[in-house]
């Protein structure tokens, strides 16, 4: 699926596919309030620590992932969900390949 049509059923999981040795990226709704974007991470793939000045929610639609929040590890699955503070570093890490839905609200 190349975009996101509105007002037509979707599925995020479905809405993006895995890509040997990368991470791939889709934004689905980006409004001066906030985007929403889809990632699928291969195995071993991610994001360095970094730093964001919005609170951002992710919602893990497949595999496992680790999420560093502040130093503290968290390992979340399928269907769990984590809300990134905004200004704490961060960094993202594909246990075992995994695609996640990532909303970020800006005030």
């Amino acid at each position: 699926m190349a975009n996101i049509e509105l007002s037509k059923i979707f599925e995020p999981r479905e809405s993006i596919d895995y890509a040997d040795n990368s991470v791939v990226s889709k934004t689905i709704v980006k409004k001066p309030a906030g985007n929403i974007t889809l990632f699928a991470f291969d195995k071993d793939e991610g994001l360095a620590e970094h730093i964001s000045p919005h609170d951002a929610l992710v919602q893990l639609l497949d595999g496992e992932a680790e999420i560093t929040i502040s130093g503290e590890l968290f390992l979340l699955q399928s269907g769990q969900s984590i809300i990134l503070p905004a200004n704490i570093p961060h960094a993202l890490k594909a246990k075992e390949k995994f695609k996640m839905m990532l909303t970020m609200i800006k005030s």
